[in-house]
């Protein structure tokens, strides 16, 4: 696996080397000792799979608070997307600053999207699939998020980004400015 480092501190892309034949191919996808060398010591204690059936899908911008933080391994298993991770830590030289990365089936890339980041995608093909591997479990109480469009933020989505596919939740979600000091740099999760 190859880990490189994004523009802000802490998401990592992640390329899993293929070995291919006449059959098709074979990849490690994930290798614990060595996602720990690159990334930290996480443990993975739940994993989410969401189909999107629409090109222009928009899912988040979304994020668990403490104690329930979540890190999220995500990869695109069919179809593609934009992956976007928003640094949220309020004291951080990057905060409310975003990287972007495409993943798909094709590549088998992933992206690894620290606690204290927020988290969204949009689906650049239809049949989207996409699967993560979270470090803390999900919990109603420490789900939250931030406007997918806020301009403070400033996200250059996709032009196939349709708002009309946002969830209820995602409608109504706060605006960066309105957000206490959720996270710290300095934040052991």
């Amino acid at each position: 696996m190859e880990f490189a480092e994004c523009a802000l501190s802490g998401p990592l892309h992640i390329r899993p080397v293929r070995h291919g034949d006449e059959r098709g191919y074979f990849s490690e996808i994930f290798r614990a000792e060595a996602f720990a060398a690159a990334a930290g010591d996480f443990a993975f204690v739940q994993e989410n799979q969401s189909l999107s059936a629409r090109v222009g899908t928009v899912r988040g911008l979304h994020f668990q608070t403490a104690p329930m933080a979540q890190g999220k391994l995500v990869r695109c298993v069919a179809g593609a997307i934009y992956d976007v991770a928003v640094d949220l830590r309020h004291d951080s030289p990057d905060y409310g600053k975003w990287i972007a990365v495409e993943l798909s089936a094709d590549a088998g890339n992933q992206l690894w999207v620290p606690p204290g980041f927020g988290h969204g995608f949009c689906t650049l093909m239809p049949d989207s699939v996409v699967c993560y591997k979270v470090t803390a479990y999900y919990s109603p109480e420490n789900d939250a998020g931030v406007r997918w469009d806020d301009p403070a933020i400033g996200v250059e989505w996709p032009d196939v980004a349709d708002a009309g596919t946002l969830s209820a939740k995602d409608r109504v979600q706060p605006l960066l400015a309105e957000l206490p000091a959720l996270f710290s740099v300095k934040d052991q999760y």
